[in-house]
């Protein structure tokens, strides 16, 4: 078999592998230095829109070569996992709102299961492949790497779409030391004149196309914020009370988006139960019963606490 018949046959199966495992999109790139991204990177971090992640200010060099990051390794492999919650799955009117991604079990445990599976499966079809599973969880430009593995463009909101589903999925990656044939980037801004996620944003946090200011997102004060959120955003939270989608709901590209089939990302019945009357008396022994599988862990009770008290002042 000669060379280029065996790299496309190494994709091939990679991807049919991704299928196997639920995966609704996946891309292949060549691991090197994302040079186009260095300086958006370096330019974010000297306006400080990081806020107070401060992690995000270390491993420079790892978060724009993976080769730092996994030591030999050849490729990237993005994947996309759909998390958009089929209708009976989402929370009514009478709930304080939760970001869709945390409706379910912890994507980190949910996502990272497959990627291991698929890569157990990987080794028994190809060979040895020695590389390492990313969930989120790691210096990695996730988006930079989807985007040139073809699998969407960075939006205005900073958000990976995808023309087929739209942004309501979850990005992991593979990166391996296996060669493998690789697919084209995605160069064309897709979104046009539209501005709609600009415009709808509660707190402007989208300063300009392709730039959130951490340091305004209700995304950031909900979730990574270990403070007091500022009394400046009083009355602008819109009722979130985890997270924030607006910027996606708003996004004429989801039109395209569709129900899920994991059952393991769909809310238990306890949770859907939790209105905003029950959210307000939650106390610490119910929040760990509700959410003890749950991506709101993160905030902590404490945390989400806080948030509800935000949004009732």
């Amino acid at each position: 078999m000669q060379k280029d018949e065996q790299l496309a046959k190494r994709s091939r199966l990679i991807k049919q592998a991704a299928e196997r495992h639920g995966f609704m999109a996946c891309g292949i790139a060549k691991a090197e230095f994302l040079h186009d991204h260095a300086p958006r990177l370096e330019q974010w971090l000297k306006d400080q829109r990081q806020a107070t992640m401060s992690y995000m200010e270390r491993n420079f060099d790892k978060r724009l070569d993976p080769r730092k990051l996994v030591e030999g390794s050849k490729s990237v492999v993005s994947l996309l996992f759909n998390y958009y919650p089929p209708e009976s799955a989402r929370l009514g009117q009478s709930h304080f709102k939760i970001s869709k991604y945390a409706y379910g079990e912890d994507y980190h445990r949910v996502i990272k299961d497959k990627l291991k599976e698929m890569l157990s499966e990987l080794r028994d079809e190809i060979g040895q492949i020695e590389g390492r599973a990313f969930v989120d969880s790691a210096p990695i430009l996730e988006k930079a790497w989807a985007e040139r593995s073809g699998l969407g463009w960075i939006a205005k909101n900073s958000n990976l779409i995808n023309k087929r589903q739209g942004s309501f999925f979850f990005l992991a990656e593979l990166i391996i030391d296996l060669e493998c044939a690789y697919d084209t980037p995605i160069t064309a801004d897709h979104c046009g004149i539209c501005t709609a996620c600009i415009e709808a944003c509660p707190t402007e946090a989208i300063v300009s196309p392709m730039v959130v200011d951490a340091g305004k997102c209700i995304s950031y004060f909900t979730i990574e914020l270990k403070e007091a959120i500022p009394s400046s955003f009083k009355g602008s939270f819109d009722d979130w009370a985890f997270g924030c989608d607006t910027c996606q709901d708003v996004c004429p590209w989801n039109r395209f988006s569709s129900p899920h089939n994991e059952p393991r990302l769909l809310p238990t019945p306890a949770f859907q139960e939790l209105d905003a009357a029950a959210m307000i008396e939650l106390t610490e022994e119910t929040f760990k019963q509700v959410f003890s599988k749950s991506a709101l862990k993160r905030t902590k009770f404490n945390g989400l606490k806080r948030n509800i008290d935000f949004l009732r002042q």
